[in-house]
């Protein structure tokens, strides 16, 4: 019996056939990523006091996206609007987001074949001495194709480092926003805080100016002595210079939160100029278990992303340990004559698989794995160390709201008090039961604790921004 003989091309299709099919079994090698979530404490350290109440209210979540809207200031919630439509650092995170999205598609493109077209025509002359000296044509046109197949998932674990770093990117512009809302709720703080110490200043000097005037006039009526007037005039002229140095960092604050929601320096002196009070501190204050709190930071859920990639690009490493099977494959139209170009005479094609596997390259490969092992572990360590972190800068919030309010409770009552002993001592001097000396030290510690009321009025709203930054607030949380 006589056996017909299998034509090549037939062959080579069955042999492709059969290395795809044994190949592609092979499973997707690298380590699966795991989800880890952070460590953290059942509760708090610090005590919750002073308004603060525990809570695992979804309300509570939603009001710490927009936290600003309960400290009730319109003036400070219409700068927030503004600043997330206009900053230019916001701006800058997100085309990073755009940049992210563009890589993760490069990196999906690796799935697919690779077609590429070509056309050329040349005309050469061989030379008289070497050949025939004659000229001739040549028309080529055709199509390439390529696809190299992912047996070993190192194009899988590329896509999925990919998707990662774009989730971890969205995080990262969800930090700046964090950022930013508390950066510009700081600096508004600081305008109100500036203007009401201006104004104690300022009320004080026109007490002192006062005092001078009437110790002047009494000076020269042979009432009091000289040493009264002057201590009278250097108490007013330091209070005097004290104005000059407020009025400096109430324009700095302007400037900084004017340059925050993407103005120039100078463009919101009009807008602030009517001095307001500072934000009032809500009643009650709801803030959620520590686990809770710390999958609401954007900066943990991006080290958690980061970990992610990291842990996937140890596959793409370790991909290049094993062969590589690529289809090839072309077809086109040759020609030495143009008129015969369209004609079936002149088609070619060519197809068939090839396998590439490296097998010496000085531990090249397993140098790289063992590179993208150690970026994991050090993604885990970062990992950690930002939930530690983030665990330290809420505890340190919640004892410093807490203690400043305390501060500020002291620092009204001797207010209180100084303004008291301001009136007995001018009423003292006036009668001639005490010298001056008593009233200008009187004046001196109404207007220290004047001040320092002001500044710890604006502390204690400062700390609880703090506070709602530490927590994540200032970006919208969704619970995916």
């Amino acid at each position: 019996m006589i056996k017909e003989k299998m034509p090549g091309n037939i062959i080579v299709h069955i042999i492709m056939c059969f290395i795809f099919f044994i190949m592609s079994g092979c499973a997707v090698v690298g380590p699966d990523y795991k989800t880890i979530t952070p460590d953290v404490p059942i509760n708090w350290h610090s005590g919750l006091t002073h308004g603060l109440t525990l809570s695992t209210a979804q309300d509570d979540s939603i009001s710490l996206t927009k936290w600003w809207i309960l400290l009730k200031d319109p003036v400070l919630a219409q700068l927030e609007q503004e600043t997330l439509r206009n900053n230019l650092n916001l701006k800058e995170a997100f085309e990073k987001i755009n940049e992210a999205r563009a890589l993760r598609g490069i990196s999906s493109s690796d799935l697919f074949p690779v077609l590429d077209g070509k056309a050329s025509a040349t005309k050469s002359r061989s030379s008289e001495n070497a050949g025939t000296g004659q000229e001739s044509n040549f028309y080529r046109a055709g199509l390439d194709a390529g696809w190299e197949l992912d047996l070993f998932g190192g194009v899988k674990r590329k896509i999925e480092a990919a998707n990662a770093d774009l989730e971890g990117v969205k995080f990262a512009y969800e930090g700046v926003m964090v950022s930013l809302t508390a950066e510009v709720g700081l600096n508004y703080v600081d305008v109100r805080t500036f203007q009401a110490r201006l104004k104690a200043a300022q009320s004080n000097l026109a007490t002192q100016q006062h005092t001078f005037d009437l110790n002047q006039s009494r000076y020269q009526a042979g009432l009091i002595d000289e040493l009264a007037v002057q201590q009278s005039l250097y108490n007013l002229e330091q209070t005097r210079s004290l104005i000059p140095q407020l009025e400096n960092g109430l324009s700095t604050s302007m400037n900084r939160l004017a340059v925050l929601i993407g103005r120039k320096p100078g463009k919101l002196e009009k807008k602030l100029s009517m001095a307001g009070s500072v934000p009032e501190i809500p009643v009650s204050i709801a803030v959620k278990v520590p686990a809770e709190a710390m999958r609401q930071r954007p900066d943990i859920r991006q080290a958690e992303r980061e970990l992610a990639a990291a842990t996937a690009r140890i596959g793409v490493a370790k991909a290049d340990l094993y062969p590589k099977l690529r289809l090839t494959g072309s077809i086109g139209l040759e020609t030495v004559a143009k008129d015969n170009f369209l004609k079936w005479g002149s088609h070619t094609f060519s197809t068939g698989p090839s396998i590439s596997w490296n097998l010496f390259d000085a531990n090249a490969i397993r140098r790289n794995i063992d590179v993208q092992d150690s970026r994991a572990k050090q993604a885990l360590i970062h990992y950690r160390a930002t939930v530690l972190n983030a665990l330290e800068e809420v505890e340190n919030a919640l004892a410093s709201f807490a203690r400043e309010q305390e501060r500020r409770k002291a620092l009204f009552l001797a207010t209180k008090a100084a303004k008291r002993a301001v009136v007995v001592a001018e009423d003292s001097f006036n009668a001639g039961l005490i010298d001056f000396s008593n009233v200008l030290d009187a004046q001196r510690s109404l207007l220290s604790f004047q001040d320092e009321l002001a500044v710890s009025e604006g502390t204690v709203a400062s700390d609880l921004i703090r506070l709602y930054k530490a927590l994540g607030g200032g970006w919208t949380y969704k619970n995916n």
